[in-house]
């Protein structure tokens, strides 16, 4: 049992210490923060490669002939209409419509889904499928001890990866995923990630971990890139405008505001929790909407920070960071409606000092295809 004074290491520790990381107790794991500088790691996964440790992540299988039908009665989406070799970003909610997590299913066959959930929501999402699943006939596993999972982050991803796993990387789409051989080890790879930029995600048994973390970072490093911290997944996220749970997405925070009405489906049989709710936020304008904020200069805004108009608040920063990529201060803000629209002008009171700051279209910043 993970507690505040021994967070859970991974299983990957002891390569991460070898390499000098800088760990950081994140929703109670031990994880590496950064290796050398967080701008380097930052820059070699826009330019060229990065190789995460996502370990923390939790891993939760359903199966059964109706896990398809829980699976729709537990998320905003219909994981029923995935097609095997899919994956599909989703969230749970609660009755309320607030947003208990944001999440990743994969089907791997017609009666079996895995869901990959952020690590501080893993036993609330757990218990969420498992009481929605039980008017079906499915099973509900945490299985987040039994896995690592590393992700390759860049344009060079593939280059890097190719040579060590028996899959067509070619014909792998962006959100598939499929049953590989990575070095002699059976892992399920999918192309999805949480920076940006094209890359892989690769669930490998805990047994294996080490192995395929050593196979991986000889790879990325030989195509220019390097072991990359939680850090600049941060900042990486952030430029390419992805919300992260305990920010940007809250229980007090519904999809609309988010911005993600477009993964809620509506039309869904009258059990799926929170479905009354979503109906009736669909139908009215968020007080608050989530917004990109551009500065100028050096200084950033931060989560928390207010966000202000002709001297009232208007807002809260949550998340903000000076942009490695773009070189000025980007945020991400819930503002009031009145003030979201890209061109406004606002303000964030930085302790006492009002940085002018304008709203922006989002992604801050979308790779070349």
């Amino acid at each position: 049992m993970t507690t505040a004074a021994t967070p859970t290491a991974s299983p990957l520790a002891a390569r991460h210490a070898a390499l000098g990381a800088s760990f950081t107790d994140f929703a109670g794991w031990s994880m590496p923060l950064r290796y050398t500088s967080e701008l380097a790691e930052h820059r070699a996964v826009r330019e060229t490669a990065g190789l995460f440790d996502l370990s923390h992540m939790g891993e939760i299988r359903v199966t059964g002939p109706g896990a398809a039908a829980a699976l729709d009665a537990a998320l905003t989406g219909r994981p029923s209409a995935m097609p095997v070799g899919r994956a599909a970003y989703g969230l749970v909610v609660d009755a309320d419509g607030g947003i208990v997590d944001d999440l990743v299913t994969y089907r791997l066959g017609e009666q079996e889904f895995l869901v990959v959930a952020n690590a501080a929501n893993v036993e609330p999402v757990v218990v969420a499928l498992a009481d929605r699943a039980r008017p079906h006939d499915a099973h509900v596993a945490d299985e987040t001890a039994r896995w690592a999972l590393l992700a390759v982050q860049g344009p060079a991803s593939a280059a890097a990866l190719a040579p060590l796993v028996d899959a067509d990387l070619g014909a792998l789409g962006y959100y598939r995923c499929t049953p590989a051989i990575l070095g002699g080890t059976d892992v399920l790879l999918a192309r999805t990630g949480y920076t940006g930029e094209d890359g892989f995600e690769v669930l490998v048994p805990v047994a294996d971990a080490e192995r395929a973390w050593d196979l991986l970072l000889a790879a990325t490093r030989e195509h220019g890139g390097v072991p990359a911290g939680l850090a600049c997944r941060d900042t990486l996220r952030l430029e390419a405008g992805m919300p992260l749970y305990g920010h940007e997405l809250r229980r007090d925070v519904t999809p609309y505001a988010a911005g993600l009405g477009r993964i809620v489906h509506l039309d869904k049989d009258p059990g799926t929790v929170g479905l009354d709710a979503l109906r009736r936020l669909a139908a009215e304008e968020p007080p608050r909407v989530l917004v990109g904020l551009a500065g100028t200069g050096r200084r950033a805004p931060r989560a928390g920070y207010a966000v202000v108009s002709g001297g009232a608040v208007v807002g809260e920063v949550t998340s903000g960071a000076l942009s490695p990529t773009l070189g000025h201060p980007v945020a991400l803000a819930l503002v009031d409606r009145a003030h979201a629209a890209p061109g406004t002008a606002l303000g964030v009171d930085v302790r006492g000092t009002e940085l002018p700051v304008q709203v922006v279209a989002l992604p801050f910043y979308r790779r070349e295809r």
